[in-house]
């Protein structure tokens, strides 16, 4: 269980779902985790788990879309551990409704967390990994990027954006010997997602049938299942993996024909 061991990886969003299911797992594996999230309490619980199970992680409180805290978080992860060795872009938000429903401001709430809360801990983290000469960069995309889905103009836009942007992302990176991937998970089942069905259907167990029939494999996906596959991207085992989409959805994206 050493896959990530000594490496120093941040993660965004780390609080819940994906990202705390992520950071407990990377730290299984020997890395030191530092756990990024807005809310410190759960942000601290990840933490709490992770040493309690006898690994190495620390909780650095900050706004994925505020350049001054992403700023300081990556000066104070380099300051603690002396370098990153691997960012994983985790944070995001989910938005619900087609165009015309969408209020601008709404649509620029989603668009801060999707693409800047990508764009900002990367502005900041990627010098150093420049200095080091080496890296994993994990983007957290969607299957939506890819697909047609009702009413998620906003989400699917915002995923496609981090899409592409990876792929731009590792040419520029290529150089220093970073790596830069991005995930493409279909519908997980994480808290959030608990939520949401339970807030917007009046059956619950008719919302998560309609869900799992979309998949090949008919069942809906876990947070530990996205996690081992960022610990893949994370991971030397992916060493010639570059600028790639990796699916995690179930077979959404390649459907079914019925």
């Amino acid at each position: 269980m050493t896959r990530l061991a000594g490496k120093v990886s941040l993660i965004t969003g780390a609080a819940s779902g994906i990202g705390r299911s992520s950071a407990i797992l990377f730290a299984s594996e020997g890395a030191i985790v530092i756990v990024n999230d807005l809310e410190t309490e759960k942000g601290n619980e990840t933490v709490r788990d992770i040493r309690e199970a006898g690994g190495q992680a620390v909780f650095i409180q900050g706004d994925v879309t505020n350049p001054a805290d992403m700023s300081r978080l990556a000066e104070e992860a380099v300051a603690q551990f002396g370098r990153i060795d691997v960012l994983f872009n985790n944070a995001g938000i989910s938005g619900v409704g087609a165009l015309h429903e969408l209020e601008p401001d709404t649509w620029d709430r989603i668009t801060a967390v999707n693409i800047k809360g990508v764009y900002l801990p990367s502005k900041y983290v990627l010098p150093h990994m420049m200095r080091a000469r080496k890296g994993s960069v994990i983007n957290m995309s969607s299957c939506v990027a890819e697909i047609g889905l009702a009413r998620r103009a906003s989400y699917a836009a915002t995923k496609g954006a981090v899409l592409a942007l990876s792929k731009s992302m590792q040419v520029d990176y290529a150089p220093y010997n970073i790596r830069v991937n991005a995930l493409l998970p279909g519908t997980i089942l994480t808290p959030f997602v608990e939520r949401y069905l339970k807030s917007s259907y009046e059956d619950h167990e008719a919302a998560v049938a309609s869900l799992m029939s979309r998949q090949l494999g008919g069942e809906l996906g876990r947070p530990e299942d996205v996690a081992l596959a960022a610990l893949f991207l994370a991971s030397d085992d992916s060493k010639f993996m570059m600028g790639s989409p990796l699916y995690i959805d179930g077979g959404v994206v390649f459907g079914k024909n019925a």
